[in-house]
């Protein structure tokens, strides 16, 4: 007798895979409440649809090897395609209803009962795996992304010698703060910077706090020998930093980004001039 005779759901699997995966493929389309089937492809889904398939049969030929790198891989391209937690499991109940529905067709009870207790053993294991893996590459992925939009949430950028610009957008909370005061210090010593501009344009709000870690900033690139100024005070912030009792006196502001790039060439000795005035 061969290994797979052992296992009916094997043997079944193994006899009608391709029609097992078209169905499957269906369905899945059918039922995906965020439409993504409207942006991706059929044969995306043939090709997931497939990929766990095969994961199933290999699992249940060889229920020792726990197919770690096989997993992470499947699982981290359904994380990608964007299907929901929700989604997934779903779409692992319908594979499995579609099994059994085949596979007891003129089935007894007692053989259906039978098979029940087999796909608990034998089929159910590698679903709450692919589920384990998903949550685990679902917060990998997602703590790549927080990494990266942190580093773009407080950009230091160069702009002339000496002079760097650090444009932010958003709202500014603390954890945020923390980040832009990080990339300051190492940017004022990395770009040997000696004036830095902090530009708000892009904050939709000025508050006492947001007010306070701008101070701190600006305090801080002061004492690693650089000057500090505040640029795009709209006229709408303007009001709220007076109206809220905010106190600015030790930071140099300008109301847009180009009198603050005028301000900074002032303080390292040089000036913008007109190829007429040049002359």
């Amino acid at each position: 007798m061969s290994r797979s005779s052992r296992n009916p759901i094997l043997d079944f699997l193994v006899k009608h895979q391709e029609d097992l995966i078209q169905e499957w493929t269906r369905i899945l389309k059918d039922t995906d409440d965020r439409k993504v089937s409207n942006v991706i492809s059929s044969s995306v889904y043939d090709q997931v649809c497939r990929e766990f398939i095969g994961i199933l049969m290999h699992h249940l030929s060889n229920p020792e090897d726990k197919q770690e790198e096989r997993l992470n891989d499947f699982s981290l391209k359904i994380v990608q395609i964007g299907w929901t937690l929700h989604f997934i499991i779903s779409g692992m109940k319908e594979l499995s209803k579609i099994i059994f529905e085949k596979m007891t067709e003129e089935s007894t009870d007692q053989e259906k009962v039978e098979l029940v207790f087999l796909f608990e053993e034998c089929v159910s294991p590698m679903s709450y795996e692919v589920i384990h893996h998903y949550g685990s590459s679902w917060e990998r992925t997602v703590s790549i992304q927080k990494m990266a939009l942190q580093e773009l949430s407080a950009p230091l950028i160069p702009v002339f010698d000496n002079i760097t610009v650090m444009p932010l957008v958003g709202t500014i909370d603390t954890e945020r703060a923390k980040r832009i005061m990080e990339n300051l210090l190492h940017g004022v010593v990395k770009h040997r910077a000696e004036v830095v501009l902090i530009d708000i344009t892009g904050v939709p709000v000025v508050d006492t706090m947001v007010a306070h870690h701008i101070i701190q900033a600006s305090e801080a690139v002061r004492m690693v020998g650089a000057k500090c100024l505040l640029v795009g005070i709209r006229p709408e912030i303007a009001q709220t930093i007076v109206n809220l009792g905010i106190n600015l006196n030790k930071v140099t502001t300008k109301n847009t980004l180009q009198k603050g790039i005028e301000s900074a060439l002032e303080m390292t000795n040089r000036k913008i001039v007109s190829m007429g005035e040049y002359r």
